[in-house]
């Protein structure tokens, strides 16, 4: 804590008792004289679930803001990201270091501590970036769930917190919160509790515009314990929270509140969702609710209850820290490398056994037989990795011998059955990431990457730790026909930043990207992987990882190179076919092998000159959207892919007629001569 925080604490009559309410309003007030002073901003949520989050940090939630990495402390998740400075101004008033009265003026300034919705990384006690509603929800799903696992693994001596979340109307109008609630109870999290904002308005008016849901039927009918409160009575919110305590299953406490609770002229309305209320409102607010201080400034009194809430779980840290150190060594440190979010020492040993025996033993499998080799073979040296499905588990090869089903009564396996809730499964894995402990898997097929690519986004946007195992990657899946065949896909998911695509072309750089994906600890990662098999490239074991640079050459030119043939994935095999052409008729051809773009982009410009070869023709090769492609080829450059929906029928005639064939590779290169 800094010494102004320490001095408050030494001078403060600690048996001064401030009223919840006093607590609250200092809440309200940083809100409001924030938002003034950078114009910007949504007051109206923070300011109605300020009485809440009062008893919530006061009387319930275990943290330490001296040691907010403390790693049994409670999570809260302000799933309604809107309402930041909610989250802000309670980091401030328990005493988070970083959380000082500068960072919080420079609200949604360029470079700040607190953006306009809370992001991870910026500032210690955000557990999770949300601002995309109904995300925080489905985050909080997957810590709950990352607590259960450790604690199955090391007792509830060291594993034994709770997470909460708040979110509003527009995060239960989402439709990924049907996804996470219906798994929260399915797994029985019963130390999950959301607070739902039910101050039934939304930016469009009141909620009878768009909805006549009843959520706290609608979480009774999921399995859930749900609760409505007066989100303004603080014995009736802690009463609530009691008795989401002693249940065996999530809790949901509905509060009602009123939006911009204490604004004299604007509470309750749909206009206070965003933007300032104005200086004459403010003004009015401080004479309404007593607060006869300056802008910024908390009374003494009231700034020392909150600092002391903020040391509250101190002795709870303390006993625990006790426990760790006492317990077994193995487990000590077992915990301790897993709070750190590191591997283990030899966590790629069989990994690099497979790899070697596919290239001494060449196989033709799909790439996602592959995948699920390498899945095998970290997870028996990688004990946090846990992986799980929607509903294809056969298919996406995600469940591995060894690897038992986690069940409501069992959290010791380490397969998840997601059912079909690709975006629940996305969201849920972003939360047992940022929980740490746990290095989650998930598959399904590439084609529904759209159905969740708000939850891949907030990976990369976060840096966590996210493994997207997504098989049936192009039109060559055949007669599942255009619904179910990628095209587009690949182009959108390399387009975002810090996400590694990977596209390996055989069981070798199948094992290779992998080991990337997995050393990657601040990137996710997309496996793309085909459905039908793909014959062996590499056949030569190297110890080097060539997939890391991201491309590189896989077939010289005998002779002088005229031509090179650029390739991903199963079209690789396609691309050293028209080689084999080329090579015949007198065109000297390289073939390049391009797994991952955003590893190739990150090579120096030499590599990168050296492996596209400019003074050759060159031809790209993929059967997906020509889009991006243009920065390899060049704009003489040849492509040979698909430019339109797939079609319905047998691999072999849905390639012939998309035009995608050695044939069409050559002619190409010849056309370009």
């Amino acid at each position: 804590m800094s010494s102004v925080d320490e001095t408050i604490l030494e001078t403060s009559p600690t048996d001064l008792w401030v009223s919840p309410t006093e607590m609250a309003n200092a809440i309200r007030f940083l809100t409001m004289d924030t938002i003034e002073h950078t114009q910007s901003g949504h007051p109206g949520m923070p300011l109605g679930m300020a009485d809440a989050a009062t008893v919530l940090f006061t009387r319930f939630l275990k943290f330490d803001a001296q040691r907010p990495d403390w790693p049994d402390r409670d999570r809260f998740v302000l799933s309604a990201g809107h309402g930041s400075m909610l989250l802000y101004s309670l980091l401030y008033l328990t005493g988070y270091a970083e959380a000082s009265l500068d960072t919080i003026k420079a609200f949604r300034s360029v470079g700040s501590k607190t953006p306009g919705h809370p992001e991870y990384g910026h500032l210690a006690g955000v557990e999770a970036t949300t601002g995309p509603l109904g995300q925080g929800l489905g985050m909080a799903v997957g810590m709950a769930f990352a607590e259960r696992l450790l604690a199955a693994r090391f007792g509830s001596d060291l594993v034994d917190h709770r997470t909460y979340a708040v979110a509003g109307d527009g995060c239960l109008m989402e439709g990924i919160s049907q996804e996470a609630i219906g798994l929260a109870a399915h797994w029985g999290l019963s130390k999950l509790t959301v607070v739902f904002d039910d101050n039934q308005i939304i930016t469009d008016g009141p909620t009878s515009v768009a909805t006549s849901e009843d959520q706290v039927k609608r979480f009774e009918a999921a399995g859930w314990h749900a609760l409505r409160v007066d989100g303004h009575e603080p014995e009736a919110v802690a009463a609530a929270f009691e008795e989401a305590q002693e249940v065996d299953r999530p809790s949901l406490i509905a509060c009602r509140t009123r939006i911009a609770r204490g604004a004299p002229t604007k509470e309750g309305s749909n206009l206070t969702h965003v933007g300032p209320l104005g200086p004459e409102e403010v003004a009015s607010a401080r004479e309404k609710l007593g607060w006869p201080y300056s802008p910024f400034e908390i009374p003494e009194t009231v700034l020392s209850a909150w600092r002391r809430a903020g040391v509250r779980g101190a002795a709870q840290r303390q006993a625990w820290e006790e426990r760790l150190a006492a317990a077994k060594p193995g487990d000590q440190s077992e915990f301790e490398r897993l709070s750190r979010g590191e591997l283990p020492a030899d966590w790629d040993r069989e990994l690099q056994n497979l790899k070697k025996n596919l290239a001494e033993e060449p196989q033709s499998q799909p790439t996602r037989i592959f995948s699920g080799m390498a899945v095998k073979a970290i997870a028996d040296c990688v004990p946090e990795i846990v992986a799980g499905s929607c509903d294809l588990t056969g298919a996406n090869q995600t469940m591995q011998e060894g690897m038992a089903p986690i069940t409501a009564k069992d959290f010791s396996g380490r397969h998840i059955f997601y059912g079909i809730r690709e975006h629940g499964m996305a969201a849920m894995m972003n939360g047992m990431a940022l929980h740490r402990g746990v290095v989650p898997v998930g598959g399904s097929f590439l084609v529904f990457t759209d159905y969740f690519r708000a939850s891949i986004r907030l990976s990369a946007l976060m840096g966590v730790r996210v493994i997207y195992v997504m098989t049936h990657d192009s039109i060559r899946i055949g007669q599942d026909g255009p619904t179910h065949q990628p095209v587009e896909q690949l182009a959108g998911l390399r387009a975002m930043p810090n996400l590694h695509v990977f596209r390996p072309a055989d069981g070798v750089e199948t094992t290779e990207c992998w080991e990337l994906a997995m050393k990657a600890e601040r990137t996710p990662s997309v496996l793309s992987l085909t459905r039908l098999d793909v014959p062996p490239q590499r056949t030569a074991h190297s110890e080097e990882n060539l997939c890391a640079r991201g491309a590189y050459v896989l077939a010289e030119a005998e002779g002088e190179a005229r031509a090179t043939l650029l390739a991903t994935g199963s079209e690789v095999l396609i691309a050293m076919a028209a080689r084999e052409q080329l090579q015949a008729e007198g065109v000297p051809t390289r073939v390049v092998s391009m797994p991952c773009w955003s590893l190739f982009e990150a090579q120096d410009a030499e590599y990168r000159r050296a492996v596209l070869a400019p003074e050759t023709v060159r031809v790209g090769v993929e059967a997906a959207s020509p889009m991006g492609w243009d920065r390899y080829i060049g704009p003489e450059g040849g492509f040979v892919g698909v430019a339109r929906f797939g079609a319905s029928g047998p691999t072999p005639d849905v390639m012939a007629h998309l035009g995608i064939t050695p044939d069409a590779v050559v002619e190409a290169v010849k056309a370009r001569l």
